[in-house]
């Protein structure tokens, strides 16, 4: 089982979302992929995802998280004690999306996207100082990153399985070459 956990003000319509939930579907596990829209509330979105993966067996459970969806991924692997796979995470979001406080519309539609004041405490209280059980994390950071630097990702996920990608972006353009790799730390066989 795969839950994904999409960024900030994207949504299940992203490009690596999509490209994850075709290739699960190609291999005939389709069913074993989640990728809900989250809410704009760290704390609400938390709930929805647990309730959406509760009764899944660790061991049977990834948690792949772009960006923002990273920083939510690791708080959920700590307590869960299954794996995560993270892209290009948020390390400490609460400095970035500080500035982002107010109303604008989500990224892959134009309905409004509110982030309050409140979400930063929100945020503050998933921060996880230090990862256990690095082997449960795999790590994909790109160099030319524009939004997070890939150096305090590869620092926060020390000894975790790490490819650091030269250049690219924050999306990760070209995400497909990663995929089977990708899958294959999710436990998904098949995906070569």
């Amino acid at each position: 089982m795969i839950l994904y956990l999409h960024g900030f003000r994207s949504s299940p319509s992203s490009m690596k979302a999509r490209l994850t939930g075709e290739r699960m579907a190609q291999l005939g596990r389709g069913a074993e992929f989640i990728c809900p829209q989250l809410p704009a509330s760290p704390a609400l979105a938390m709930a929805l995802a647990f309730r959406l993966v509760a009764g899944v067996p660790a061991e049977e459970l990834t948690i792949v998280g772009s960006s923002l969806g990273g920083y939510y991924a690791t708080w959920m692997a700590e307590r869960l004690g299954c794996r995560a796979v993270l892209l290009n995470p948020a390390v400490v979001p609460m400095l970035d999306l500080d500035q982002h406080v107010g109303v604008t519309t989500a990224y892959h539609s134009d309905e409004p996207f509110e982030f309050r004041r409140e979400y930063i405490g929100e945020l503050r209280a998933l921060a996880v100082p230090a990862i256990t059980r690095p082997e449960r994390y795999f790590l994909l950071a790109c160099t030319g990153d524009e939004v997070l630097d890939y150096r305090d990702m590869t620092a926060h996920y020390a000894g975790a399985r790490q490819k650091v990608v030269q250049g690219s972006d924050h999306a990760i353009s070209e995400y497909a070459d990663y995929l089977d790799e990708v899958l294959a730390f999710c436990g998904i066989g098949g995906a070569a």
